[in-house]
């Protein structure tokens, strides 16, 4: 009997499981950087993107919890920064913006949108993050059934209530569902602990953690996954059947 049987539901991560989130963090940082520095030079003065960003992580980092809303914490990290300036205006809203537009501007992983097309066909697909990629700018809303994220839960990955809740948007079952992150612990533990079977995305050939259950399988891809899957090369379907 297949491991996978049953599954109707595969939920993805975005970050680093579609595509690879430090070169674009780094690009949206240095875009911000040049914005602010032209408008708000008291900010920026001293710094540099990298200085900056890593100002930004320390005020995040005091604020353990609210890092399940990582737009709201970057937006009050902008007025932060702007009033320890002197700057009386609030900016934070345009600013974020520039860093949102940015952030929005990635590149998928070379096997990612093939796959994604094909799964889609077969499965419900469900965007299930702790970051705050928005897969309506990215141009992959025709793949996902629904998109759950940490600042619409109130809970980030590995909580469960991340998984229960994409599972109550599709009217699904738990023992329906396959999860697919990079994250040890944030998508394999967390899948675990909401009953999710879980495959673990490792790309850069990583040792698994020996404190954490193995999950279900590991692949080096998102190709690798289809063929986990047992799909047929050839096969052609027209649509996903009604499953629930």
């Amino acid at each position: 009997m297949s491991r996978f049987q049953g599954v109707r539901v595969i939920s993805f991560d975005l970050d680093d499981t579609l595509w690879a989130i430090e070169p674009v963090i780094q690009r949206a940082n240095r875009v911000l950087f040049v914005w602010l520095e032209a408008r708000y030079p008291l900010i920026t003065q001293g710094h540099t993107p990298q200085s900056l960003h890593a100002v930004c992580l320390d005020f995040m980092h005091a604020r353990s919890q609210e890092k399940h809303d990582l737009t709201r914490m970057r937006k009050a990290f902008l007025r932060h920064v702007g009033q320890q300036a002197g700057y009386t205006h609030d900016f934070s809203e345009e600013a974020f913006a520039i860093f949102f537009a940015e952030r929005n501007a990635v590149e998928l992983f070379p096997e990612v949108e093939a796959v994604l097309v094909r799964l889609a066909q077969r499965y419900l697909l469900v965007a299930l993050s702790n970051g705050n990629a928005c897969i309506e700018r990215i141009g992959l809303t025709r793949y996902f059934s629904a998109s759950v994220n940490s600042a619409k839960v109130g809970a980030a990955k590995p909580d469960p209530a991340m998984f229960h809740a994409a599972l109550a948007d599709l009217g699904a079952s738990a023992e329906s569902m396959l999860h697919v992150g990079d994250h040890p612990e944030h998508d394999i533990l967390g899948a675990q602990r909401a009953g999710v079977r879980a495959v673990w995305l490792n790309r850069h050939a990583a040792e698994w953690p020996s404190h954490l259950v193995p999950p279900c399988a590991q692949v080096n891809d998102l190709q690798a996954l289809v063929a986990l899957l047992g799909l047929d090369e050839n096969e052609v379907l027209i649509s996903a059947p009604s499953i629930f």
